[in-house]
């Protein structure tokens, strides 16, 4: 049965094959790390943003698994790096000759499933983002008003600050905040018959301003913030409220943690793919060089030419091979003459 992929190894090409393996392990180790930053600061920029995403959401599934995955590439490049090395001396190769299998299949099944299920949902998953924001932003503008009510106390402070530290107003822009009531009713006062007027005109009896908090506002602005009668071109001299970005945020937060969010999945993508495809070429080396190992007793200055494969056998045989094994009791060959039977023994009268 002959190996699958082989490779002839003679002396020089084995040397500049652990040599090269082990700078190629510490590049994916590099990477790795990268990786692993970039994941674990997706996993906090969500972990902050988690309450304008919403529950049904999976995005928060990608930095977990691309955490995992990265972790894992990690440690198959120190693994590799240190088995490259002691590759290189006879006298401390022994060691790794019983860890590089175990590697192999660790780093083979595991880490690359992990990075294949990792940039598959780095690809897929930022597509969600845009329902997920939609439905989680308009849920914290609509309990913006409410501070008492238990659950719900830090729904105004979380949104203020995403305001404030994002430069954005609303979910798609300032308007949003003129179709709900985002004043708590503790501050209105019964007596007053505007109040009491905007109530009763509202169909679900909220008390309905074209004005806006004033996290909305840009500290910018060479004029003092206005908040309320955006709509009337008379209330506020010299304010045209068709060009509110002097005075107020220009952007919606739905656009602003959209791109925010998207563009550090997209730089996460990039990191998953240049880690498999390195961690893919650790393993094709470290295989090569442990079966051309093994093919001269562990001696990499060992004489003549040794030969690396992937598998030892082809895959039709193996699975043949492996049938055979667990096929239960033996049958003869069409052309093997069964065994002949023992004629009975005659019993004593």
């Amino acid at each position: 049965m002959a190996p699958v992929l082989p490779l002839v190894l003679p002396l020089q090409p084995r040397i500049r094959l652990a040599q090269g393996l082990w700078l190629l392990s510490w590049l994916l180790v590099l990477v790795g790390g990268l990786t692993l930053l970039c994941s674990g600061h997706l996993l906090v920029q969500l972990w902050h943003l988690g309450t304008f995403l919403a529950p049904s959401c999976p995005f928060s599934a990608l930095p977990q698994v691309a955490l995992a995955a990265s972790a894992v590439a990690l440690g198959t490049g120190l693994v590799s790096s240190g088995a490259s090395r002691a590759s290189l001396d006879a006298e401390q190769y022994p060691p790794w000759r019983g860890v590089l299998g175990p590697l192999l299949v660790a780093g083979t099944a595991g880490g690359g499933g992990l990075l294949v299920l990792a940039l598959g949902l780095a690809l897929a998953l930022p597509g969600t983002l845009d329902t997920g924001l939609e439905e989680g932003l308009g849920s914290a503008l609509a309990h913006y008003k409410d501070t008492e009510v238990p659950g719900r106390c830090q729904a105004k402070r979380l949104l203020d600050e995403l305001q404030l530290r994002y430069h954005c107003c609303g979910r798609h822009g300032y308007k949003d905040w003129f179709g709900i009531q985002w004043v708590s009713n503790r501050y209105l006062d019964p007596n007053d018959h505007d109040v009491v007027d905007r109530i009763q005109s509202n169909v679900e009896g909220l008390y309905l301003i074209d004005g806006v908090p004033f996290s909305c506002c840009n500290p910018h602005s060479p004029r003092p913030c206005l908040q309320s009668q955006l709509s009337d071109p008379h209330a506020h001299p010299l304010f045209d409220p068709r060009q509110p970005n002097l005075n107020l945020w220009p952007q919606g937060c739905h656009e602003v943690l959209l791109g925010h969010l998207q563009g550090l999945a997209s730089t996460l993508a990039n990191t998953l793919a240049v880690t498999f495809l390195l961690q893919t070429l650790v393993l094709l080396g470290l295989r090569y060089l442990q079966t051309a190992l093994e093919g001269l007793g562990g001696v990499i200055d060992g004489e003549g030419e040794a030969q690396g494969y992937l598998f030892p056998a082809g895959l039709k045989d193996m699975l043949k091979t492996a049938w055979l094994q667990g096929a239960g009791p033996h049958r003869p060959a069409p052309g093997e003459a069964p065994p002949e039977e023992e004629p009975p023994k005659e019993g004593l009268p």
